[in-house]
């Protein structure tokens, strides 16, 4: 997989909205952020533009979003939210210039379909919070897009939880991000191949019985077979219907994965959400009361 060009002091970054409509109080704080690692935003001129729910029509995003994979001026893309809307122009975008010339894709969520759609290009990418994001997340979060950013040795530790299925010291490549969106992918252009790889997902505002949906239909693609392992981010407001499901989101994912587990990641949509480098190859071990994960810079 290639890495992008890490980033430095003085680099310009794009900042694009492809999905939620956006104001720019909203990601005043965000811009801060870059702007303190002396790096300069560059705004897109259609970011702020609504079009009911969206960030501006599909024309006027995917100009934006075209304009700066195109500009080999700029060493990232941060994107201001998630939401909804980034499937509706992925069709249409022109990677030429960026496959040739790649860059950082920043973000998570409804962003999901682009950390895929690059990983079919053996390009990687960073899965983190994105600016609308930056005021709710706490710092730990911010500076780990600082970290993989600009090249620096990324790990971390969790604890250990009681429902881990654990396996020995495990090496691959992790892939992943929302789980709705790797569902809505299944089959298409963006879809990946997770063969050998190691598997994260997260979600939000979810029943039970639809992660269990998604979970089968994965499966059934042939996607949560022949993995290394599967970290689960965050689950947040996963609901149960008014007749009960009869089992938990954990029991759910044991029954559907027969490869290592481990639960509890601090990523996805909380106030914790730290950085994933998507299509790099990371490492998991146990120790102690702890899980390692390594990623190999």
């Amino acid at each position: 997989m290639q890495t992008p060009p890490y980033l430095s002091p003085g680099d310009k970054v794009g900042v694009v909205s492809t999905a939620k409509r956006c104001e720019l109080h909203e990601i005043n704080d965000g811009l801060a952020l870059l702007k303190s690692w002396g790096l300069e935003p560059v705004i897109g001129r259609n970011a702020f533009e609504t079009d009911g729910f969206l960030g501006g029509t599909d024309a006027q995003r995917l100009a934006d979003f075209q304009q700066m994979l195109d500009d080999t001026s700029l060493k990232a893309i941060f994107f201001t939210k998630g939401g909804y809307g980034t499937m509706r122009i992925i069709d249409a975008v022109d990677w030429t210039a960026f496959k040739a010339s790649p860059k950082w894709l920043v973000g998570y969520s409804d962003i999901t379909l682009l950390h895929c759609h690059v990983h079919n290009f053996g390009i990687q990418s960073l899965h983190s919070v994105m600016l609308q994001g930056i005021p709710k997340s706490n710092a730990a979060s911010s500076e780990t897009i600082r970290t993989a950013l600009f090249g620096e040795s990324l790990s971390y530790s969790i604890p250990v939880q009681p429902e881990n299925r654990a396996g020995d010291s495990i090496e691959g490549m992790l892939v992943g991000g929302n789980l709705s969106i790797l569902y809505a992918v299944a089959g298409s252009a963006s879809d990946i191949d997770t063969t050998d790889k190691i598997l994260f997902i997260e979600d939000i505002d979810e029943y039970l019985y639809h992660y269990d949906r998604m979970l089968i239909s994965l499966k059934r693609a042939g996607k949560l077979t022949n993995l290394k392992a599967v970290i689960i981010g965050d689950m947040i407001d996963i609901k149960d219907s008014t007749i009960p499901f009869g089992r938990n989101d954990r029991e759910i994912t044991l029954e559907h994965f027969d490869c290592p587990v481990y639960f509890g990641f601090p990523s996805g949509h909380s106030e914790d959400n730290r950085a994933l480098i998507m299509g790099q190859t990371i490492r998991i071990s146990e120790t102690g009361n702890n899980i390692k994960i390594s990623f190999e810079i």
